[in-house]
């Protein structure tokens, strides 16, 4: 069991480091194309985790309040949307534009982008945590597969992410492997956070209904201020729209089939 939580922290984690190392393969920035349509697949992705491995397991769990059930999902999904509202306030936005924009020098744009990516790195590792522990705890509510099918949403969206930061980094003057350095260093923070959720599990698990909603409120709150906006930026295209159904619609099927 052990085992397979420490390699379900880490997917995240991997999927930010191979976005970074994508500075080593290509000359100039992420194609714009294929980082809409990664973007467009995680959203979907990240949508139906959100609901299948966070949503309906807070409220199947709270069964016990009756027509109160949806109260704990609720609350804790409208504090996780808050938090990610207010890390958003406090900290620079990770869209391309806004990192390699202005007077900054390369070591202030370098740590206003390591900063902004790992705070909001921080409740997406909680969040893989949640679940983990609850499956661990033995909640008939969360299977292994909902928590996997999560991990890998997550992992799918921070490839694009670790990509955007590394590539501009680099564009600006720094290394190829200081530039990768950088992404990577921004996504430990999520295994980290995870596994401190998960040896919390004692504590976290009495209040899990709350803190499901809460990890679900922080994963849509970034698949409606950050992934949707970024994939749908442009020129009008409907390949992003049936990515996005591709996504939502593989990982329905992967937790409701396999789970």
């Amino acid at each position: 069991m052990n085992t397979i939580i420490f390699r379900g922290l880490l997917i995240p984690f991997l999927g930010t480091s191979l976005g970074s190392a994508c500075v080593f393969f290509m000359k100039k920035d992420l194609d714009a194309k294929v980082q809409k349509a990664l973007t467009a697949f995680a959203a979907g992705v990240m949508l139906a985790a959100s609901i299948w491995s966070l949503i309906i397991p807070a409220i199947d769990q709270s069964e016990g309040m009756g027509k109160w059930a949806f109260a704990p999902a609720v609350v804790g999904f409208c504090l996780g949307m808050l938090f990610l509202l207010l890390l958003d306030e406090i900290t620079p936005h990770m869209h391309m534009n806004n990192v390699v924009e202005g007077p900054r020098s390369n070591l202030q744009k370098t740590t206003m982008m390591v900063l902004a990516v790992t705070l909001h790195n921080i409740p997406e590792g909680m969040a893989v945590g949640v679940v983990y522990a609850g499956w661990a705890s033995g909640n008939t509510g969360i299977t292994v597969m909902g928590a996997l099918s999560l991990a890998l949403g997550i992992a799918i969206q921070n490839f694009p992410e670790g990509a955007i930061i590394s590539m501009p980094l680099h564009s600006n003057g720094l290394s190829k492997k200081k530039s990768c350095w950088y992404g990577i260093l921004s996504g430990i923070v999520e295994p980290v956070a995870g596994l401190i959720t998960v040896l919390l599990a004692h504590y976290i698990v009495p209040v899990l209904p709350y803190l499901l909603g809460f990890a679900a409120g922080a994963m849509i709150y970034v698949v409606v201020e950050e992934l949707i906006p970024e994939m749908s930026e442009g020129e009008h295209s409907n390949l992003t729209t049936i990515i996005f159904m591709l996504g939502f619609s593989l990982m329905l099927a992967l937790d409701v089939a396999l789970g």
